[in-house]
Parts: C-alpha cells; sequence; structure tokens
C-alpha cells in the first residue's frame, strides 16, 4: 500500500466503499501497533487501547478519508490530539475531584441542633441523589469516596478501566454538586 490513499486531492478510481474499507483497514493493521506502543507512553496501557480505538473512528468518521495524504500522519496526529486531550481532562478531573462536600462527618452530641438539623438535610440531599445514579455508579463512587478505597483499586475491583472507574466518580459527584446547588438555590 502505498503512503496516502489518494496521492491527490481527488478520489481514486477505486474509491467505492469496500476498497476504501480495505484500505483502512490495510492502515489499521500496518499502524496499530506503533500507535499502541506511543498511546502506552502517553496514557498507560490501561487507558490507551480506548484511545488507540478513537483513533481509528476519528480516521473513519473522516468525511473524505480517500482524500487524506499521508494516512499514518494523519493517524499519528489524531493520536497525539487525543493523548494531550486526555492528560488535560485528568488533569481538570484531579482538580475538580475535591471530595470535601460529600463525606460528612456526623455531628458530635454537643453539636447545636441547627447543626444536626443541616446535616440530616444535607445528608438526605446527597443520599436522594446517590439513589438517582446507576448501581455500578454508586458502587465506585461507595468504595471511593466512603471506603477511600484509590480509583485504580476501584477499577480492578469492579472489573472496569481506571477510566471507567472516574466516570462513575464524576458522574456520582456531579449528582452531588447538582443536588447541593438546587438545594441553595
Amino acid at each position: 500500500m502505498s503512503r496516502s490513499i489518494s496521492s491527490r486531492g481527488d478520489p481514486p478510481a477505486d474509491a467505492e466503499p469496500e476498497s476504501v474499507a480495505r484500505r483502512l483497514r490495510e492502515l489499521f493493521l500496518a499502524h496499530k501497533r506503533d500507535l499502541f506502543g506511543f498511546l502506552v507512553r502517553k496514557v498507560g496501557a490501561v487507558d490507551a487501547p480506548d484511545l488507540l480505538q478513537e483513533t481509528f473512528l476519528r480516521m473513519v468518521r473522516h468525511d473524505r478519508p480517500e482524500t487524506i495524504e499521508d494516512p499514518p500522519a494523519f493517524l499519528k496526529q489524531i493520536a497525539v490530539n487525543l493523548a494531550r486531550d486526555f492528560a488535560r481532562r485528568r488533569k481538570t478531573e484531579a482538580g475538580c475531584l475535591q471530595f470535601g462536600d460529600y463525606v460528612i462527618d456526623p455531628p458530635a452530641p454537643e453539636t447545636p441542633i441547627e447543626e444536626r438539623l443541616d446535616y440530616e438535610r444535607r445528608s438526605a440531599l446527597l443520599k436522594a441523589a446517590m439513589e438517582t445514579l446507576p448501581p455500578r455508579c454508586r458502587e465506585a463512587f461507595d468504595l471511593h469516596i466512603y471506603n477511600d478505597v484509590p480509583l485504580a483499586e476501584v477499577a480492578r475491583r469492579m472489573d472496569i478501566s481506571d477510566r471507567m472507574a472516574r466516570k462513575h466518580v464524576s458522574l456520582a459527584l456531579r449528582a452531588c454538586r447538582a443536588a447541593l446547588r438546587s438545594e441553595a438555590e
């Protein structure tokens, strides 16, 4: 296979959908190992397969893949962009995953009645928010927040990827924030 699907901007003569699909498959087989190695170095072995798949999906979803001048370079750039976005998302999540408002310690017996009532109200709001979540999401949140299990261990125990564990916890946190915010309004 040549370096490009099309040497010019025009579709090749055999640019039938089956031909394009065959060429994309060949491109995948020829470059998946290199791209996977790159992604493992950038995001780790757990998340690399998801990003590798997304790399090729974006290529396939391209409006006219047969017009791409240098498909391997195009794939590499997609992978670079996905890895960069992933790193940014991880950094943002790390900054946003603040648990203080969602782990509410029970008040001491000598606490004024207003504070105990506030505790009860906030606890009820958080419990109601958690009950709206899917069971696996609740499980990940409970393990991570209330049982202090690291996300990597949550993923291992639940037999899911680190990325999925993060998504579950992030979804639960958003639900908690929304419940507390709506109550404050």
